[in-house]
């Protein structure tokens, strides 16, 4: 999962603090909203459980018990296939950091605190099966993953913008760009357990993503101003919520380099599908500060196209060099 900073000369020159009166008077008002969509979700969710997706007869004892320790030769993963389920494990894993965030900024009660706590509990299946499955095959070395856990955990939650329609903004996008790098993570293994166990995860975040969509477009139609400042300040400084993971820069590129997330996808697979769905550029009854807030938004996404370009052709370019090598 990349990180997809703006440049310096692309940072919002707006408001960067929403009004918290007008915040918490939304907050209210969506209410009934979320209430509308926990309704939907549950009619459309499907249950599932973590162990029917880990294939246990691969697994054996480790030294303690009286088996053997992880060895480099256990795993027949690529190590950016590696990188890409370890940045995704420890993301997952750093759930209850989340729902702190999100039971702080949402509220605890009623509606919100209803669905944060549905949310939590789908989300908890992530890493329990990740983690179960990556142990019981060897697939990447527990004693390092743990080490990476623990280091990720203290480092506190990463990634929650703070404000409440700021968040509802970060999170309609992050809940998809999650989706997409758990899906093409698991076609990348090359294992068909790995891709079914990586599709469903993906599929639980599809929906996720459908949930905050819905309320970011009825945050854009009640305040206007504020949701698009909101999402102006979330794409301009986007980083998944893993970011402070340990080697997070190194994965990214490895991950990046591989295909399996990178400034394109990001573009054309995240930023844009909700973008034209929430007709961003269509709208109008934007005030002054909305309308800053769009044009902002266009010259950043002009400007991550042509990153997203120029790194698509030296990738091109330095995957053509390695195999004319690899030729010689």
């Amino acid at each position: 999962m990349t990180p997809t900073s703006a440049t310096d000369q692309l940072r919002p020159t707006g408001p960067r603090l929403l009004d918290p009166k007008r915040e918490l008077m939304l907050l209210h008002e969506l209410e009934p909203v979320v209430a509308q969509n926990i309704d939907r979700h549950l009619k459309v969710v499907r249950d599932w459980n973590p162990h029917d997706y880990v294939p246990w007869s691969r697994g054996r004892d480790f030294a303690l018990l009286g088996g053997e320790d992880w060895r480099p030769e256990d795993t027949v993963l690529d190590p950016a296939v590696q990188a890409s389920l370890i940045v995704n494990l420890l993301t997952e894993d750093n759930l209850p950091g989340y729902h702190g965030d999100f039971a702080g900024t949402l509220g605890r009660d009623a509606a919100w605190g209803e669905w944060t706590n549905r949310w939590t509990a789908e989300e908890a299946r992530h890493g329990i099966a990740l983690r179960d499955y990556l142990v019981v095959t060897r697939a990447v070395d527990p004693v390092d993953l743990e080490r990476r856990r623990l280091a990720h955990m203290s480092e506190g939650s990463g990634g929650s913008p703070g404000g409440i329609t700021e968040t509802l903004a970060y999170v309609a996008f992050q809940e998809l760009a999650t989706r997409v790098s758990h899906r093409n993570t698991g076609s990348a293994t090359g294992c068909p357990i790995a891709d079914q166990l990586l599709a469903r995860i993906a599929a639980d975040e599809n929906l996720h993503m459908l949930f905050y969509r819905n309320l970011l477009e009825a945050a854009l139609d009640r305040a206007p101003d504020d949701a698009m400042t909101a999402i102006r300040n979330v794409l301009l400084d986007f980083q998944m919520p893993g970011e402070n993971q340990p080697d997070f820069a190194r994965f990214s590129m490895l991950i990046a380099m591989a295909g399996i997330y990178d400034l394109q996808l990001h573009h054309d697979k995240v930023v844009m599908p909700i973008l034209r769905h929430l007709k961003i550029f269509e709208r109008t009854g934007f005030g002054p500060e909305g309308e800053q807030a769009r044009e902002e938004l266009a010259a950043f996404l002009a400007d991550l196209e042509d990153r997203a370009s120029r790194f698509t052709t030296r990738r091109e370019e330095r995957l053509a060099r390695l195999a004319r090598r690899a030729a010689a």
